[in-house]
């Protein structure tokens, strides 16, 4: 199966619209895992508009299952990721004012920088995975950075479903088995909801995991957190 980590940022951006605590971002991540969540997911970005460097120290004790950092790689991040020891490291190649993850890493022209930030990572035993897009050429070029996994952006798929959703799930099948062949394990995130995640799982079973926050944490709020983690963990049961 499949294995589902809840990105947890939507709940601290509500917390930080008011100030104070509320929500409680280290309780949700908490409840996330009691409800069923295989993992968490955050990603600190370097204003602190969402998850804070302090939440990732907060919360990082009291997981249970996996925990997942996703950010660039700067030595602020790098500090961090290298003090907790998450699970799992997730480098995207977001600029600072970057309103979401957007791009895949250019894994050709980056490549000496990937590779120097991911000795350090796996150094310190974290595994590591770089947030890719469906190009061949750039996953030939991720598996020589040193990587132990890719990230499929799955935003190009999730809007081109609605019209066709065997064209748009193509060039991930493609790209999820020219990985798997080179060696590496895939995971999958952006915009995947319960509209499109069961038809992207049952076409490429080996995805070792997707990180889902802004439609379940939204989808929460007609379903309740319990609930909702349990509609999406049943779309990835495999048949």
């Amino acid at each position: 199966m499949t294995r589902l980590s809840v990105n947890i940022n939507k709940i601290a951006t509500l917390r930080n619209a008011r100030g104070g605590n509320i929500p409680d971002v280290h309780k949700a991540a908490i409840e996330c895992e009691r409800y069923g969540a295989d993992g968490i997911t955050v990603h600190p970005r370097p204003d602190e508009r969402h998850i804070s460097y302090r939440d990732v120290r907060t919360i990082r004790p009291g997981i249970r299952t996996e925990f997942n950092i996703e950010g660039y790689p700067s030595d602020k991040f790098i500090s961090l990721v290298c003090e907790v020891k998450p699970h799992q490291v997730t480098l995207v190649p977001d600029p600072p004012d970057a309103l979401t993850s957007n791009a895949g890493w250019d894994t050709v022209e980056h490549a000496d920088f990937l590779k120097k930030v991911i000795r350090i990572f796996k150094d310190k035993g974290i595994r590591t995975s770089i947030f890719i897009d469906t190009r061949i050429p750039m996953i030939e070029a991720a598996v020589k950075t040193g990587c132990d996994r890719v990230e499929l952006y799955t935003e190009p798929y999730a809007a081109a479903y609605p019209a066709d959703p065997e064209k748009a799930i193509s060039p991930f099948i493609r790209a999820s088995e020219a990985a798997r062949e080179l060696g590496l394990d895939i995971n999958a995130g952006h915009d995947l909801n319960l509209d499109n995640l069961k038809y992207f799982s049952e076409n490429i079973p080996w995805i070792k995991e997707v990180s889902i926050g802004h439609a379940l944490i939204s989808d929460a709020l007609y379903y309740g957190l319990q609930n909702t983690i349990g509609m999406y963990k049943r779309l990835l049961v495999k048949q």
